[in-house]
């Protein structure tokens, strides 16, 4: 069998090769493509992750103990030793990651005093702190840096932060007397401290400053009587002097992981060998991890989408799959009479499979390479996809040799008479197929998935499900057709009547499959992705139960009046939230020994009109609604865990619980599962009706509050959350210097942007986006192989009906009214799977990392069922234009003349 030939017989039949080539190199196209853009989209989404947290969140600290230097070698020489020592037992993902590191010793701070200090009535505890390479990352405004050189007779050279010096009445050359205080404050055995210069960070956002305590503030003391606390460099050398003079010291070592070094896709091996790191800490010192928990975070998502894209993958590559089988059986049917012909004169059986090989091997592998390499184009790291490519090629290659194997070579039998009783081997493969459907189904139920990994249970279970569901639809859809086929026939006109027997006789069984399979998988992305967008809607809501919520740590009572009256603003309620309380069996508090709860107190009606003003549909309680000031214990709304605590310890109709300093006695009168304000993994709280307090010595502030309104000005309610806390703690019973931390705002709308933004979001609308396109081009591409599978034999009755007399406008109603039955049966199965599938696998996804903890719940969609009339018009349509097509290109009075019916 010569090449020549092999070649001429491709050029006579380009159109069907041509279509297997390009399903060849679409197929490996995504093999290869699909995995770098998943990768690229994970590295984008790790990176804004990791950026959107503080730099010193992706330290890694080392800190020993506060304590006296032992060892013989220099303070600073054993830290650096140590410094290398523990960066050389990392595990290797882990240094591999890391780009900066720093190692310092304090000097543990003591009281300071001095003229300049004295002139303020300031009271200051100084540390000391020598740094490698701070030098290099500050700039002198005045005066010098500590000298290298130790004179013993010199004071202590230390340089200080020019706004720190400012606020502590200090510049070069002010003189200060370090040393411990006694109890009347006085100093005891002062050392001489000169400051010898002022410098300014060169990068404020230097990691090098980030240690704490930091350097480039004061920390301001708590209460009364307590020292401001500051931070100043000293030379290395005068910290060994100290360090043998036995001054306590403390070593710290950082260890930051740039964001560029974090491979998203080996994400556990990164999080294991922090595990790893904290299991091993060696002996005195501490360990000090936070990236980790953002790691954690992100790699649920990476998980949760990486498992959706190999259902909706596999729904799609199984559908490019039934195109090529699809492709390759239509194309031995065009070329039957070949095959015969070949075989009457003396061809071996096989012999036509070895001519479509040979033609195979010269389109297959050459649109697999070009696919192949297309996909190598896509940014992205790439993932070890070769060898999948290579035996798709092999399996595609073999499809056209085996078509011809399967399909006979004789005379074509009539396949239109669907009331013949199919065979037992048919009956036995679709009975098998139902039964494994069902049983893949039940066990993917029962053990579960692991995140993250490709499961060939998943990946079988929706195309299982496709396939069955047509094999029901197949057997269904003629017993229909052939009741409104008996009514057509009493009507006049035969075009109905033609149409539904002629729509009850096909048979499609190969296409309606795969047509099924590309409309479920782009449902099932469908209703997943608004499962998911309205289960943001409810995390948001729950996060946020207004239109803005305003958390800090106490606020005036005036705070609400002063709300009110901004623009836009129109309910203002409170909200106190007291974390991790002991709840008491008694009133004297004696411990209830149940588990650290969380304490919300509400106002029911100020919530109530908040959350209806915002459009939050947020039912209270009617047992916290109706409560009023009454002797007796409060009704409190508990949850599960806590009630069952609770009736165990015999308290649950009369418990105490503390809040603000004040014990109040409550009962349970009812449990919920959760609660909005509170997080979503809660798993223990107590929630009070603020309005039924009973009347004590203080009353409570709220922690919290929640503003309903149109148009907010989010730094208006900063300012006024902001003064409100500082009302409370200059006018309050209880006043303190410190000055508290500025209040948070969040709005629901922010809120709801975060969830459906950054972290790994990207791959999973990528994955949505791309299945329910690709699914449903590919459901149209399978309705025209559905459409042309039969397309001879309806030209042959056309053709005979136009001989008869039929006009051009009844050809198209019966061509419409043929079309229809099968058109809608296979959008509508495919729909049901769709809509299905989410139902069975939406509880093994973990989907809800994608939407704050909240349990993602699907649900039927009204736009479901508009869009699938949409998409069954917009079928019909491409099947009646395929089908006009065709009928032109092959001209029907000579498919008249030919009498074929492949």
């Amino acid at each position: 069998m010569s090449v020549g030939a092999a070649v001429r017989r491709v050029r006579a039949y380009g159109g069907q090769f041509l279509l297997l080539a390009v399903l060849t190199l679409v197929v490996t196209l995504l093999i290869s493509g699909v995995p770098r853009l998943v990768n690229r989209l994970a590295e984008q989404g790790l990176r804004t992750q990791l950026t959107s947290e503080p730099a010193a969140r992706r330290d890694i600290t080392y800190a020993s103990t506060v304590a006296p230097a032992t060892s013989t070698k220099t303070a600073m020489g054993e830290s650096r030793e140590r410094f290398d020592t523990l960066a050389g037992q990392m595990p290797p993902q882990v240094r591999s990651a890391v780009t900066e590191r720093w190692h310092r010793v304090d000097l543990a701070p003591v009281r300071v005093a001095g003229p300049d200090l004295a002139a303020r009535k300031l009271l200051v505890d100084l540390g000391l702190r020598a740094m490698p390479g701070i030098q290099d990352a500050g700039t002198l405004v005045e005066g010098a840096w500590p000298s290298e050189t130790y004179v013993p007779s010199r004071p202590i050279e230390v340089a200080l932060d020019v706004d720190v010096a400012g606020k502590l009445n200090l510049r070069s050359g002010s003189q200060l007397r370090m040393g411990e205080a006694d109890r009347n404050g006085a100093m005891q055995e002062s050392v001489p401290v000169v400051v010898s210069g002022l410098f300014r960070p060169t990068d404020r956002a230097d990691g090098a400053w980030d240690g704490l305590p930091p350097m480039l503030r004061i920390i301001e003391p708590l209460a009364d009587g307590e020292p401001l606390i500051a931070v100043g460099v000293v030379a290395q050398s005068t910290l060994n002097k100290r360090a043998v003079d036995g001054w306590p010291v403390q070593s710290e070592w950082r260890y930051r992981l740039g964001t560029e070094r974090i491979d998203a896709r080996h994400l556990d091996q990164m999080i294991d060998g922090l595990q790893q790191m904290q299991r091993t800490v060696p002996p005195g010192v501490a360990l000090t991890v936070g990236v980790d928990v953002p790691l954690r975070a992100f790699a649920a998502q990476v998980n949760a989408a990486r498992t959706l894209l190999a259902v909706i993958g596999a729904g799609v590559l199984a559908t490019l799959a039934g195109l090529i089988v699809l492709a390759a059986i239509l194309a031995v049917r065009r070329r039957r009479s070949e095959f015969a012909l070949l075989r009457a004169r003396g061809g071996a059986a096989t012999a036509g499979a070895r001519r479509s090989l040979a033609e195979a091997l010269l389109v297959v592998p050459v649109a697999a390479v070009c696919g192949w390499s297309i996909g190598t184009l896509f940014p992205g790291a790439p993932d070890p996809t070769a060898p999948y490519a290579a035996a798709v090629t092999v399996l595609v290659t073999l499809a056209l040799p085996l078509a011809t194997l399967a399909v006979p070579a004789g005379g074509a039998a009539r396949r239109d008479l669907v009331r013949v009783r199919p065979s037992a081997r048919r009956i036995t493969v679709e009975v098998s197929l139902l039964v494994l459907a069902v049983l893949a189904a039940v066990l993917l139920r029962r053990r579960g998935l692991t995140l993250g990994e490709v499961d060939p249970l998943l990946v079988s279970v929706p195309v299982l499900l496709a396939v069955a569901a047509a094999v029901l639809a197949l057997r269904a859809y003629p017993w229909p057709l052939l009741l409104v086929s008996r009514l057509a026939a009493r009507t006049r006109g035969s075009v109905a009547f033609l149409g539904t027997a002629r729509a009850g006789r096909s048979t499609v069984a190969a296409p309606l499959a795969v047509v099924v399979l590309a409309i479920g998988t782009a449902a099932f992305c469908a209703v997943v992705a608004a499962g998911v967008d309205a289960s943001r809607d409810r995390a948001a809501e729950r996060l946020v139960p207004a239109d803005a919520v305003i958390r800090g740590e106490r606020f005036a009572p005036d705070t609400l009046d002063a709300l009110g009256g901004l623009p836009g603003v129109r309910a203002v309620t409170r909200v106190l939230n007291e974390p991790d309380q002991r709840l008491a069996a008694d009133e004297l508090g004696t411990d209830a020994r149940i588990g650290q709860t969380n304490v919300l107190l509400i106002d029911a009606s100020g919530l109530s009109t908040v959350s209806r003003e915002s459009g939050v549909d947020l039912p209270v309680p009617a047992s916290l609604g109706s409560a009023q000031q009454a002797s007796g214990p409060l009704p409190a709304i508990v949850s599960p865990a806590v009630a069952a605590d609770l009736a165990k310890a015999g308290l649950d109709r009369s418990a105490f619980v503390s809040v603000q300093g004040e014990r109040y006695e409550f009962r349970v009168a009812g449990t919920q599962e959760a609660f909005p304000l509170l997080p979503a993994n809660a798993a223990r709280f107590v929630i009070l009706p603020w309005q039924a307090l009973p009347t004590r010595v203080t009353t409570p502030v709220p922690t919290s509050l929640l503003v309903a309104g149109d148009r907010l000005d989010v730094e208006a309610l900063r300012r006024a959350g902001d003064e409100g806390q500082s009302r409370y703690q200059t006018g309050g019973a209880v006043t303190g210097k410190e000055r508290p931390i500025g209040v948070t705002v969040d709005t629901r709308e922010q809120v709801r942007r975060d969830l459906g933004n950054g972290g790994a979001n990207g791959v999973l609308a990528f994955g949505f986006v791309a299945g329910a396109t690709g699914g449903t081009v590919l459901g149209l591409l399978a309705i025209a192989f559905t459409v042309l599978a039969g397309a001879r034999a309806r030209g042959q009755v056309l053709s005979r009906l136009r001989t008869l007399g039929l006009s051009r406008r009844q050809w198209r109603g019966l061509l419409l009214v043929e079309l229809a039955p099968l058109v809608g049966v296979s959008v509508l199965t495919g729909a049901l799977v769709g809509a299905v599938l989410p139902l069975l696998l939406n509880p093994v996804l973990g989907l809800s990392a994608f939407t704050g903890g909240v349990p993602v719940r699907v649900a039927f969609e009204p736009g479901l069922v508009a869009a699938v009339f949409a998409l069954g018009a917009v079928a019909l349509g491409f099947a009646v234009a395929v089908e006009a097509l065709n009928n032109r290109r092959l001209r029907l009075g000579e498919v008249l003349r030919l009498g074929e019916e492949s």
